[in-house]
């Protein structure tokens, strides 16, 4: 199995609806660019599930969102500075589809008073073919055997002297 480099993003962001769906797009790529396409759907609803409860329920609306992959597992959190985590307990809440759409996810508290969400995904890197050099496609020389038994202006000159042989000879009439 090949092994996969780590990779880390990090998104400081102030929140507002409509930054939602793009900061989706910008995961969505972030993941396609590491290689992992099949997380993307399943990580993204996640976040997006996270940013709208925040949208809806924080006073202060600063968000980090970060992005861990080390080669087996994808872990994702997401920052905010309300301690408060009642409103996502509820049982249509961001976390209960966190619970159901990730392989594990915790809170934390943080040392400003906010708190950290995570969840993680697992997943192996994308297995990646290696590149074999396709055989050349044949070429004229390949074709025609080679060397020919008369260079191209001798050839030419006799097919001009064979249609000249081909024609009769004029007639004259009267002499």
């Amino acid at each position: 199995m090949k092994t996969a480099a780590p990779c880390y993003y990090h998104l400081d962001m102030e929140l507002s609806p409509e930054r939602i769906g793009q900061v989706r797009r910008i995961l969505a790529a972030h993941l396609r660019y590491w290689d992992l396409e099949t997380l993307v759907e399943p990580v993204c609803q996640c976040a997006e599930a996270l940013l709208r409860t925040i949208d809806r329920h924080a006073a202060d609306k600063n968000t980090t969102i970060e992005m861990w992959w080390n080669g087996q597992h994808l872990i994702t959190a997401v920052q905010d500075a309300e301690r408060d985590i009642r409103p996502h307990y509820a049982p249509s809440g961001c976390l209960t589809q966190i619970a159901a759409l990730s392989n594990g996810w915790g809170c934390c508290a943080t040392a400003a008073g906010g708190k950290i969400i995570w969840f993680s995904q697992r997943a192996r890197s994308g297995e990646r073919a290696p590149l074999v050099p396709a055989a050349p496609a044949p070429s004229l020389r390949e074709a025609r055997p080679l060397p020919r038994a008369l260079p191209l202006p001798a050839v030419a000159a006799r097919n001009r002297e064979e249609q000249a042989a081909e024609q009769p000879e004029p007639v004259l009439v009267g002499a």
